[in-house]
């Protein structure tokens, strides 16, 4: 039985623990600062709690002597000292950040460490890349990428069509960063909240815009292939022009506390929520102009007890089946490991990874 430290015991970070400790092949730390957070962990004999200041690298590496993995699901803003941890300890490192900086971060320590390090396994960046890449394999000319996912509320009740469905400073985050893109072939930064784009999926109606964070390390592996690739996130019309408000007009992106603050006073939580992921691809297949698509909704729970929202287990399914892969020696057990190496067939194959199987194929399979 493998030894895995969880760093992060919130909704996602509790949801990787219950995946692992549910499947009988990891036992599972979890670590974090916050009694209140950890008192609430899932009730298992395989999983375990303690506190520790994940900003602090020496006594993380500590807690992390002798594990085989840590998974990272503690806010962007640690990503830095946990990598610096896991290098240290010589333990396998997987996280879900979608923050360039701290990633460009983990590329560096990747370089030279003995271990995996394996950044950006969730929803996205993670399974969109992976669907992505797989679909760009296909072509013998790439024009045109497409990455589009989105956390929505099934149920929205109010001007902004929105809910809570996870960490609200990663949704600061990637509204205020700067995005990679490819445009006409070169690779740039784009803003924020631009590009905004309306369409339909299943007869609902949606919009998206450039957000920070959700490509991973794509553009660099397609640079020189594709003509363009941009990700966007998906939202409910009319939420990009109040958010562009809130962001520019009112200048809260200078003020991103007093933001979250707001976000955390005035929209409620919700459980009842839909991942919606959606791809496409253009380009020449023997020289024939072509377009693939893959388009994919995954819902909550139905409610009850253990029930888990569709941003919770679509995450986490992300980087516990990235870590069953490691396990089994299907990928490098050393050095950076792209999303773009990991094959989709693996992927929804695992386990863990039928998550993100269409939901009547998901049934038939359970």
């Amino acid at each position: 039985m493998k030894q895995i430290v969880v760093t992060g015991a919130g909704r996602i970070g509790s949801t990787i623990a219950e995946m692992l400790g549910a499947s009988g092949d990891y036992a599972v730390t979890v670590a974090d600062r916050s009694a209140e957070q950890l008192a609430v962990l899932p009730a298992h004999p395989r999983i375990a709690g303690v506190a520790a200041d994940l900003s602090d690298t020496g006594a993380l590496t500590n807690v992390l002597d002798g594990a085989f993995a840590v998974l990272n699901a503690a806010p962007y803003h640690l990503t830095v000292p946990i990598a610096e941890a896991a290098a240290r300890a010589g333990t396998h490192y997987l996280d879900l950040t979608e923050d360039v900086r701290s990633t460009r971060r983990v590329k560096e320590i990747a370089a030279s460490a003995g271990t995996a390090f394996i950044p950006q396994c969730g929803l996205a960046p993670g399974f969109i890349t992976i669907a992505a890449n797989s679909l760009a394999k296909r072509f013998d000319t790439l024009h045109d990428v497409r990455m589009r996912v989105g956390a929505l509320p099934q149920f929205p009740a109010n001007a902004l069509n929105y809910n809570l469905t996870w960490s609200p400073e990663g949704v600061i985050n990637e509204y205020c960063e700067p995005c990679e893109a490819i445009v006409d072939g070169q690779l740039k930064e784009v803003a924020p909240m631009e590009g905004l784009e309306e369409f339909s999926l299943d007869g609902v109606r949606y919009e998206a815009f450039n957000t920070s964070g959700g490509l991973g390390s794509i553009c660099q592996s397609l640079d020189g292939r594709v003509r363009n690739l941009n990700y966007r996130t998906i939202r409910y019309p009319g939420h990009a022009a109040i958010m562009k408000i809130l962001l520019n007009d009112l200048r809260l992106a200078e003020r991103r506390d007093l933001l979250k603050e707001l976000f955390e006073h005035a929209l409620p939580a919700t459980m009842q929520d839909v991942v919606v992921i959606f791809v496409t691809i253009t380009g020449l297949k023997n020289g024939r102009l072509l377009q693939e698509s893959y388009a994919n909704t995954i819902h909550a729970d139905p409610a009850g007890p253990g029930a888990h929202s569709a941003i919770q287990k679509t995450t986490a399914a992300g980087i516990c089946t990235v870590l069953d892969l490691l396990a089994a020696g299907k990928l490098p057990a050393s050095g950076l490991v792209q999303q773009e190496d990991i094959a989709l067939d693996d992927f929804l194959a695992n386990r863990f990874g039928r998550t993100y199987l269409p939901e009547d194929r998901a049934a038939c399979a359970a």
